[in-house]
C-alpha cells in the first residue's frame, strides 16, 4: 500500500497527539502529519487548503487523506468543525476519511456522529484501529512507481 498524502490530528492533547504521531510515524502511513489543538485551526486549515490558499511551495499544507478528529476542546469541538467540514466543496470531502477519535462511548455522541460521513473510535489509537482504517479505505491504493 502507498503512503498516504498526508494525516490532520485534532485533539487539545499534545500528548494525544505526540503519541499519535509517533505511532502513525512507526507505521509508515505518510510523511506528512499536522497537529491542531481544536476544531478552527484545523478548519481553517482545510477551509485554505480545499480553496488552494496557500503557497505552492510549501510543505506545511497538503491534501489529508485521513483525519483524526477528537470531540470535546475548546473553541470549537469536533462537532462544531464536523458542521462547518460539510459546507467545504463534496469532491475535496471525498478524497478525505474523516475519523471522529475520542474517549467518549456516550450514547448521545455516537448517535450525533452518524449525521456525518465520519468513522467512529475509541480512543487510544493503537496499531489495530489504523490498520483496520487503512485496510478498509485504502487497501486497494496502488504504490508509487
Amino acid at each position: 500500500m502507498k503512503k498516504l498524502t498526508g494525516v490532520l490530528l485534532i485533539d487539545d492533547d499534545d500528548t494525544t497527539n505526540f503519541l499519535n504521531q509517533r505511532l502513525l510515524d512507526r507505521m509508515q502511513v505518510t510523511d506528512n502529519i499536522r497537529t491542531f489543538v481544536n476544531g478552527k485551526q484545523a478548519f481553517d486549515y482545510l477551509y485554505n487548503v480545499s480553496n488552494n490558499n496557500y503557497e505552492r511551495t510549501s510543505k506545511e499544507y497538503f491534501q489529508p487523506e485521513l483525519i483524526f478528529l477528537d470531540i470535546n476542546m475548546p473553541v470549537m469541538d469536533g462537532f462544531e468543525m464536523l458542521d462547518l467540514y460539510e459546507r467545504l466543496g463534496k469532491e475535496f470531502r471525498s478524497r478525505i476519511i474523516m475519523t471522529v477519535l475520542t474517549t467518549s462511548t456516550h450514547p448521545q455522541d455516537t448517535e450525533s456522529a452518524k449525521k456525518y460521513v465520519a468513522e467512529y473510535i475509541t480512543k487510544p489509537l493503537t496499531v489495530e484501529k489504523v490498520s483496520a482504517l487503512l485496510d478498509k479505505y485504502f487497501k486497494d491504493k496502488p504504490e508509487e512507481a
